[in-house]
């Protein structure tokens, strides 16, 4: 097998497990299949269990339990001396094409101009093709290179990559129904498929470039290389048990939705890695083993902070989306509630692990 059929078989076998599994949870549990397999979501508010303090305390404690050893590594970071001065770059002539994008695009988003009606809809792609650019261009300012530029291909290649991973998150809200969205009832499936393809598209662009700037500040992630080294023997009886680690993690999302809805955002990780280990030993992994978890870090940080824009844009935007995130839905800053900024720390891990996924058969150096 070709390492480009690889990737395609790999892709395909992902789809499928995320497709079935869910469904499986369903039929299980004598639910109809039916509401599950409409194309357009149902824009009404969802009945999620209500908020618990118990919970909320719990899920925060697990979130500080996990960020504490990186916490702690940068905090207590032996200091180092100050590297020499840095050559300047000038900031590029598109980042500022960038820059003015981003004020009209923004301008438009949040006012209602009679003229701009029919477009209304669609002002959060240009908004995030405007941040696209920018972040590249902030990059190329601090080390002279981005990746636009320097690996141009394959980071058009994670457009249509990212289009694919939003996609299969959408289908599995289905179960879940933590967000749902306003102001898109009068879309058709043609249209409806534009005015969310588009934004869904620049996902994974936004996040790898802003995981490129923030890797631009060492002392962001200092000592984050410091771990000790673990021996993962990777092996396809350890790549199948996380497979089915996985699929039985995605079945059970389906049967109980209510209590295991944060699975979404953590059973991608055993999904990727565990098919992509039946090859080839992922990028992440061989970091981990070697003590560095730099990547993992700046992939996290890059991810919340695409997600602080993403819930400060859709705040004030005609079409937008709300949530109803069983037991922490409270304390919200824009649409989402304050717990729910946590999910952005592994999916901008599982947005690193999905481009290493898909476009490793097409050589580059990862972020």
């Amino acid at each position: 097998m070709t390492t480009r059929w690889r990737g395609l078989w790999r892709l395909l076998t992902y789809l499928i497990i995320l497709i079935i599994c869910p469904l499986l949870g369903v039929w299980l549990t004598d639910k109809p299949l039916s509401s599950y397999l409409t194309f357009l979501p149902a824009p009404v508010q969802p009945q999620s269990p209500p908020f618990s303090w118990a919970a909320f305390f719990l899920i925060a404690g697990f979130v500080m339990l996990c960020l504490r050893p990186f916490l702690s590594k940068i905090i207590f970071s032996k200091k180092q001396p100050l590297p020499e001065q840095r050559e300047k770059y000038p900031f590029p002539r598109w980042g500022w094409l960038g820059v003015a994008l981003m004020i009209i695009s923004w301008i438009l988003a949040w006012n209602r101009f009679a003229w701009f009606e029919p477009f209304q809809e669609f002002t959060f792609t240009p908004l995030w093709l405007s941040y696209i650019l920018v972040i590249n261009a902030l990059s190329y300012r601090r080390t002279g290179k981005c990746l636009l530029i320097n690996h141009t291909q394959h980071y058009l290649a994670l457009f249509l990559v990212s289009a694919i991973l939003w996609w299969s998150f959408e289908y599995l809200n289905r179960f879940i129904e933590n967000w749902y969205y306003i102001g898109t009832a009068d879309l058709g499936p043609e249209r409806y498929v534009i005015f969310a393809t588009l934004p869904f598209s620049t996902v994974l662009p936004a996040v790898l470039g802003t995981a490129e700037w923030v890797n631009t500040f060492p002392q962001i992630s200092a000592d984050l290389n410091r771990f000790k080294p673990l021996n993962i023997p990777v092996s396809k009886g350890l790549a199948m048990a996380l497979i089915s680690a996985g699929a039985l993690g995605l079945t059970a999302l389906g049967m109980w939705p209510g209590s295991l809805f944060f699975l979404m955002w953590l059973v991608p990780i055993l999904l990727i890695v565990g098919l992509q280990s039946l090859t080839e030993k992922p990028p992440l992994v061989s970091d981990i083993e070697a003590g560095d978890w730099r990547r993992i870090w700046t992939l996290a940080v890059a991810g919340l902070m695409c997600g602080i824009f993403w819930e400060m844009w859709n705040s004030h935007s005609l079409a937008y989306w709300k949530y109803s995130v069983p037991y922490v839905q409270r304390f919200e800053i824009f649409e989402m509630p304050f717990l729910g900024y946590a999910g952005y720390l592994p999916f901008g891990i599982v947005c690193g692990l999905f481009a290493d996924f898909i476009l490793a058969p097409f050589p580059k150096k990862t972020v």
